[in-house]
């Protein structure tokens, strides 16, 4: 099959839509078929084999320079002035852009693809790629879960009014993606946890949707050296309130006042953001390392470095970090929050479940996993065996790329349908 795969933007190691393009595609040319994959930035990091074609955006929130103001001479057309001035009123428009962008590309090329994989976008434009007056493609679509997580937390966590309603504007997208995930063919999703979610809070028939696990890179590995003794790591965006990584700070500061451990944060946290000023608050700065940019070899090799991972999400669709640190061999405390424990399996065989949110759990499961060598290895053996049997790359594209075929068909079906009552 020839495949266009659409992410409006595909950060490469940090969150799930990137890393997700990335191991999806390269698995989907191993077994033979085309995949063209279309971006705006940040743009991804692909594997041989796999083509990528520029969709910019004017780029309004890169790390280096965020809610920048453009030159004038950078718009190019309408949907630039809409994007810019969509951010300018506290919103985020690059789903809403990119759907626009994207289904022009798709109209001049379609002759080029027999299915075209939306990664989330679910901007209006993703309906004109699928309607047969319009582009007329087979059109699948993932979602990974429903942002409506993510503002409701972020909501809760917001004491300032003013700040509450500029959340509502910024989170003002999701109407557009409930809206158009009600009407998109077949939806994929990681896990039966983000599939209910999807179902209540998109409105979205659970017939449409197939759950098809994610994969874990063949790269992470157990580690042959030596663990650091009292080092905790947790990847996630440390200024991002779903994650959770204050609860961590805090249960992390009581265990320090007890003992010599340190705690690694892959994630760059914004400069005098909440993270950095709760780690100033609690006086654990000498004792907590960000880091960042990270190759997938010092990745792997970070991960398998510590004692203890953590993942203190409040929420998560299904939590890709925590299968590659159970594929690292890596003992872990959770949050029984979203989808990881469907993720991780029963409380106490790879991982400790704890209440998300509640510091006072979060420390003493951290404290009885720091104690006890034993059951740390039998963990991480654990772990790793699950990963093993369960989350492989090349069996999710085996099914992906069986429910391309189905969705073909039906497209093909739906098309001569339509020619017939005509």
């Amino acid at each position: 099959m020839r495949i266009a795969m659409l992410s409006y933007r595909s950060k490469p190691h940090v969150g799930g839509q990137g890393v997700y393009l990335r191991h999806l595609s390269r698995e989907l040319v191993r077994l033979g078929h085309e995949v063209e994959v279309f971006s705006g930035q940040p743009y991804p990091d692909l594997d041989e084999g796999v083509r990528l074609t520029k969709v910019p955006s004017l780029d309004l929130y890169r790390e280096t320079d965020p809610f920048r103001v453009p030159k004038l001479r950078e718009f190019r057309d309408l949907t630039d002035v809409q994007e810019f001035a969509i951010m300018c009123a506290a919103g985020f428009p690059e789903p809403r852009t990119f759907s626009r962008r994207i289904a022009k590309v798709m109209a001049e090329r379609r002759d080029d693809f027999d299915v075209v994989h939306d990664n989330q976008v679910l901007g209006h434009g993703m309906l004109d790629i699928s309607d047969p007056e319009k582009v007329d493609l087979p059109m699948i679509t993932t979602i990974h879960h429903p942002i409506t997580f993510d503002r409701r937390i972020d909501l809760s966590q917001t004491r300032n009014p003013w700040r509450k309603v500029t959340l509502r504007r910024w989170y003002g997208f999701l109407r557009m993606q409930a809206h158009v995930a009600r009407r998109v063919r077949w939806i994929l999703t990681p896990s039966e946890a983000s599939k209910r979610d999807i179902a209540r809070d998109f409105g979205v028939d659970p017939a449409r949707m197939q759950v098809i696990l994610l994969g874990v890179n063949d790269n992470f590995v157990p580690p042959t050296k030596p663990r650091v003794p009292g080092r905790i790591m947790a990847m996630a965006s440390a200024d991002a309130p779903m994650k959770g990584i204050a609860t961590l700070l805090e249960a992390f500061a009581k265990l320090r006042t007890e003992r010599d451990v340190e705690l690694v944060l892959v994630t760059r946290p914004a400069p005098g953001g909440r993270t950095e000023k709760l780690i100033d608050e609690l006086g654990i700065a000498q004792s907590v390392r960000f880091a960042s940019g990270l190759s997938d070899d010092e990745l792997v090799a970070l991960m398998g470095s510590a004692e203890v991972a953590c993942v203190p999400s409040l929420y998560e669709g299904f939590s890709l970090p925590t299968a590659e640190l159970m594929a690292c061999g890596t003992p872990l405390v959770v949050s029984r929050a979203g989808a990881i424990p469907e993720v991780v399996g029963p409380d106490g065989e790879c991982a400790d479940q704890v209440p998300p949110g509640d510091v006072g759990e979060l420390y003493a499961a951290l404290t009885r996993m720091l104690d006890d060598p034993e059951r740390r290895e039998r963990m991480g053996v654990a772990g790793r065996r699950r990963v093993e049997e369960m989350f492989s790359w090349r069996a999710v594209a085996q099914k992906v790329a069986a429910a391309y075929e189905q969705v073909i068909a039906d497209h093909r079906s739906a098309g001569a349908a339509t020619e017939e009552e005509r």
